[in-house]
């Protein structure tokens, strides 16, 4: 049963995702409503008023949560667990597989895959067009800049960016 409330949120994502999402400043309740559905139905988990942008490629093992946002054109392969309050800008790709390519007496399309679960945790912003690796863990607190390519796990707080993503510096964390 839960395979068939995958699908029908899946179509029901697929027939509704040309609708618009933000545009001239302003959210669409009822679009809102339909991908907020969709999400319910496709996903692992969900949390509330998530926002689910246009266009998207999902995996089914995607888990989001409250108040958590994906990006128009976003590209979601293989298990993804998104944490609370994240911000997922436009473009991103979480991407949790990879070829296996050692051998060299066969070709890499003939080698298998693995699967290496992304874990991205609270109150994180995954900037526009940045790409996940499999494996990776983002820290809580964490920003990942435009473009970035992270390859490896992302401290708490930490700022990263660049190919391959490298701290850049820490989020100021003391209150005043």
């Amino acid at each position: 049963m839960k395979k068939i409330f995958k699908m029908f949120g899946y179509v029901l994502y697929v027939t509704t995702s040309w609708l618009p999402h933000y545009q001239l400043h302003y959210s669409w309740p009822i679009t809102t409503f339909i991908r907020r559905l969709s999400a319910k139905l496709m996903f692992e988990k969900c949390g509330k008023k998530v926002d689910i942008g246009r266009k998207i490629s999902f995996s089914s093992r995607v888990s989001l949560g409250d108040r958590s946002s994906i990006g128009d054109n976003a590209f979601i392969l293989g298990e993804v667990s998104i944490g609370k309050d994240v911000m997922m800008a436009a473009n991103c790709a979480l991407i949790a597989s990879n070829h296996i390519t050692e051998r060299i007496d066969i070709p890499m399309n003939k080698q298998g895959g693995t699967d290496e679960p992304i874990f991205i945790g609270d109150d994180v912003w995954l900037c526009y067009g940045c790409t996940i690796c499999a494996g990776v863990k983002i820290g809580t607190g964490a920003v990942v800049a435009a473009g970035a390519v992270v390859t490896k796990d992302v401290p708490e707080y930490a700022v990263v960016g660049g190919v391959p993503a490298r701290v850049i510096k820490y989020r100021n964390v003391t209150q005043k």
